[in-house]
């Protein structure tokens, strides 16, 4: 019996650090990160009283939070305004060569390349920049490509009402480049295809517009 709430009280424990976690607010996780990295420069045998070194767990502790992984605090979620779709235009509407960084997550080392977003437009439009914008909200986090193609995917028919999107991205991925294998010259590509992108033909067409 005194096992079994001993492990209980172990779980609740866990359960409220967790929470305290997600509460936190990005200066406490800085703070925290900063520790943390600390200890991982002293365990490489790095001295933090060196000039060059001593900043640098604060560096990339505010890095982390603010910059390369703010994606994960959802008060940076893009904020969408839809427009009518006064012109009627119901074509393939296209945003190409979107500027892509993003972190492996199995790694924590870079994901770069493009993003290539495209819709048919119901009711409905957004700002040609908003579509950068959704791309950089979820690359900016710990990712799998495959997952981010379908992660924007999502957003996209979410905020546009919209069954038709298409995305494909192309990136090179730092775990390849600088460990194991070590080849510089392949990419990975993945695409996604719903509504009536779906079809052969409009995916043909997609894909000619985006070369």
């Amino acid at each position: 019996m005194e096992l079994l709430e001993n492990n209980e009280l172990g779980w609740h424990q866990a359960d409220v650090e967790e929470e305290r976690k997600q509460n936190s607010t990005p200066e406490e996780k800085i703070d925290r990160i900063e520790s943390l990295f600390g200890e991982i420069m002293k365990e490489l045998d790095l001295d933090l009283n060196d000039d060059s070194l001593q900043d640098t767990p604060r560096r990339v502790a505010k890095m982390y939070v603010n910059e390369i992984f703010s994606g994960l605090n959802e008060d940076n979620e893009p904020r969408i305004s839809n427009f009518d779709n006064v012109y009627a235009y119901h074509g393939p509407l296209i945003e190409k060569n979107i500027e892509l960084k993003s972190f492996c997550e199995h790694h924590f080392l870079p994901i770069y390349g493009v993003a290539h977003v495209g819709y048919i437009p119901n009711d409905k439009v957004v700002g040609l920049s908003k579509l950068n914008r959704i791309v950089e909200f979820f690359a900016r986090r710990p990712q799998v490509q495959e997952r981010l193609t379908v992660q924007i995917a999502d957003y996209l028919q979410k905020v546009l009402g919209t069954e038709d999107v298409a995305v494909m991205i192309d990136a090179k991925h730092l775990c390849v480049e600088y460990r194991g294998v070590e080849h510089c010259g392949s990419s990975t590509i993945t695409q996604i295809y719903r509504g009536r992108f779906e079809d052969p033909l409009e995916q043909r067409k997609f894909l000619e517009l985006v070369k």
